[in-house]
């Protein structure tokens, strides 16, 4: 290691990192970028040396991956995902990327934010910044082995309630913003629900394309009454639900993915109707659609 790298402190990476998260994404939020600064990756990932993915990362099924030249934290504090279960494929996430989507969804402080999807908690740590003492986070991961891990990685956060089971089937109470972090073919009735007036809910819309990997679309949806404002902000490739997931909808996704109305949706209707020209994606009880809120 370097003099220099020795003389600057951890604090200072992160710092760096965040600086550096904030700048590639353009993010709007301060706190957002906060959280990043003051959040030790390291404490989630546990001792290094670290296996970091390639720049083919989100290419597809497989990936490359590196180790880290020693177990020194600072080698984390980049904008690279790192290994969680290499045999799976199976990362802690590439911050830039779900720092722009965390961006749009807009936490703050005393809301109750949903994590579907958590992983060893890193992220569910930043919600947790975000929404403060004054809020909370119900966070949800259906791996029991991740999701003993994430209950110890963030018991120092009181405001965290981390659960084991399947996102699809838990009910998380009237909550302000969900995050659902694996991929599904439809958005599932209860997250719905569950949103108050104004909430959010990020969605990524996923084909299956093999080793518990899907393709898709992350959308952001803004419930107004009763009505459901939608859009979409990003491609995605992210690791698969093991539930709110249907054939025949992946099937229609994956024809879909490549039509221009994707870029027209203005809302997720869940009116009985017939599939008309505004429609992007019709299913059953749900409909992303080119029409405006209403």
């Amino acid at each position: 290691m370097s003099a220099n790298r020795t003389a600057i402190a951890l604090e200072d990476y992160r710092r760096f990192y965040a600086e550096e998260i904030a700048a590639v994404t353009a993010l709007r939020s301060a706190a957002l970028m906060e959280a990043f600064a003051k959040m030790p990756r390291e404490h989630f990932l546990g001792p290094g040396p670290w296996e970091i993915a390639g720049p083919d990362f989100g290419m597809g099924p497989q990936v490359n991956y590196r180790a880290t030249e020693d177990a020194d934290p600072r080698r984390i504090y980049h904008n690279v995902a790192v290994v969680i279960q290499r045999q799976r494929n199976l990362n802690n996430g590439h911050p830039g990327t779900l720092a722009a989507w965390l961006d749009r969804l807009e936490v703050a402080p005393g809301e109750h934010v949903f994590h579907v999807g958590a992983g060893l908690g890193y992220y569910t740590a930043i919600l947790s910044d975000l929404v403060g003492a004054a809020g909370r986070v119900t966070a949800i991961e259906v791996d029991a082995d991740l999701a003993t891990r994430a209950r110890a990685n963030l018991d120092p956060w009181p405001n965290v309630d981390m659960r084991t089971g399947d996102g699809g089937e838990f009910d998380p109470g009237p909550v302000d913003a969900i995050f659902v972090n694996a991929g599904v073919t439809h958005p599932h009735p209860l997250w719905l629900d569950r949103l108050t007036d104004g909430g959010r809910l990020l969605l990524p819309l996923t084909f299956d394309v093999g080793g518990g990997i899907g393709k898709g679309v992350m959308m952001l949806v803004r419930r107004e009454g009763d009505r459901y404002a939608a859009r979409f902000l990003t491609l995605v490739m992210i690791y698969s639900s093991t539930s709110v997931r249907d054939a025949e909808v992946n099937g229609l996704l994956m024809r879909q993915i490549g039509s221009p109305k994707l870029f027209s949706v203005q809302s997720l209707r869940r009116d009985a109707h017939e599939a008309e020209e505004t429609c992007w994606l019709h299913g059953k009880g749900f409909c992303f659609s080119g029409r405006a809120p209403g």
